[in-house]
């Protein structure tokens, strides 16, 4: 079966090439052309003889095509909007099929036309798509000095993004929004963040929406480190059980987390480590695994907060008992884990995580008690007789300045030891 996934353009009427019109004159009445009903409408001009379809889910759309399959159907046309592999369709359709099955044709985005509309060049602005996602994935990208295209839905409308915007503190930052492009009632609007949510407006459910933040503070940070008191903990913001700002700037910069890791963070409490983890590299996958309710609570509010609900998984659950339910799902096998927290199962979590660990794997642990320093050291001489790791270890003691009596004083938290393990052999009976 051939698939050929088409992108419309954005026009009221689709204005497509002469190989895309050849396809489309090719089908006979057994083939498919799948799309949504305003895309079958864009085709008025250009007639074929096959079935139309409405999308069903992506969810149920494996089974369609095994189903057309059975029945013998030679081709399908998919549907999409503008470019189907600019947050389009075809990033599904390539995961699901094989490549000799597909074919591609691009057209003009909305993300295009509506920056040409502003005189926005497109290597000057980051592209964001809130459908069929969170509105809090954008928390993460609110940041002053930015200029964010936003591809919407109907949870992300130009309101939700104001107030967004607001509670980051970014309440005169400009909005411009772009409804209904390349049809007649196209209208492209620009409001202050403020004005906007002062006064009642309607907006065409389909546009786009572009944010220009300025030099505004944002509450989200740019730069590694987030404030302890940013973080929501167990004991009032900035205490409690979280990693401290100090030792987490190491532990980011020994663990050297890459697009694409899986990395778990074993005892994640109130989710410090896990938060930044997942800011600063939305394309890895890190799963939080903590048991304590107070602290999951917590740890769920840290995600929200910090808009990380696309690659941030959370596991309630004792590790190590929780691991064969984590590794029940392939992708969330790690190649990166941290242990932070092991409620006395440090010896046994260290032997569980490194079988686990692939060549070239990495493990970190922290130790603040004389237990755990031990535990560590004994398992760095069981990687030093299997010689299959290599180490790093530090020890990180802060102390921070504060006023006593009108004074300046440095008043010191406790040393923290930090032990990197990376794996570097197999050996069938290293422990």
């Amino acid at each position: 079966m051939k698939i050929h996934v088409i992108g419309l353009g954005v026009n009221e009427h689709a204005n497509l090439d002469a190989m895309v019109q050849a396809v489309l004159a090719s089908l006979s009445a057994q083939d498919i052309v799948l799309g949504a009903p305003r895309q079958h409408e864009t085709l008025v001009e250009h007639k074929h003889q096959a079935q139309s379809c409405d999308l069903p889910k992506l969810s149920e759309l494996d089974n369609h095509f095994a189903q057309w399959h059975q029945e013998g159907v030679r081709q399908v046309v998919v549907l999409a909007s503008g470019d189907p592999l600019f947050y389009g369709i075809g990033a599904w359709l390539k995961r699901t099929f094989a490549a000799e099955n597909l074919c591609f044709y691009p057209n003009v985005s909305s993300v295009q036309v509506a920056c040409h509309r502003l005189g926005l060049s497109l290597q000057d602005v980051q592209v964001v798509s809130l459908h069929g996602r969170p509105l809090a994935t954008l928390r993460r990208y609110l940041q002053s000095n930015k200029t964010l295209v936003l591809l919407t839905d109907q949870h992300s409308q130009p309101h939700h993004i104001a107030q967004e915007c607001v509670q980051a503190g970014l309440g005169e930052s400009e909005l411009s929004v772009c409804e209904a492009l390349g049809y007649e009632q196209e209208k492209v609007r620009s409001f202050l963040v403020k004005t906007l949510l002062d006064e009642t407006f309607d907006f065409d459910p389909l546009n786009v929406v572009v944010v220009k933040t300025s030099s505004q503070k944002s509450f989200y940070p740019s730069s590694v480190g987030i404030p302890d008191g940013s973080f929501v903990t167990d004991k009032g913001e900035g205490k409690g059980m979280i990693t401290k700002r100090e030792v987490r700037l190491a532990i980011l910069s020994y663990m050297t987390i890459e697009q694409g890791d899986t990395v778990w963070d074993i005892g994640a409490g109130c989710g410090g480590v896990s938060v930044e983890f997942a800011y600063w590299h939305p394309r890895s996958q890190i799963v939080a695994i903590e048991h304590h309710p107070e602290r999951l609570a917590c740890l769920a509010a840290n995600q929200d907060r910090f808009g990380v609900m696309q690659n941030l998984s959370i596991v309630s659950g004792r590790a190590p008992e929780v691991f064969a339910d984590v590794l029940a799902n392939q992708k969330y096998r790690p190649n990166k884990v941290f242990i932070g927290g092991s409620d006395g199962e440090l010896a046994q979590l260290m032997a569980q995580v490194w079988a686990l660990l692939p060549l070239g794997g990495g493990l970190m642990v922290s130790a603040v008690t004389e237990d755990t320093k031990y535990q560590v050291m004994q398992f760095a001489q069981t990687r030093e007789s299997a010689q299959d790791a290599e180490e790093q270890s530090l020890q990180v003691a802060v102390a921070k300045g504060e006023r006593l009596a009108g004074q300046r004083v440095f008043r010191p938290n406790l040393p923290v030891t930090l032990h990197h393990f990376i794996k570097t052999n197999h050996k069938e009976n290293a422990q």
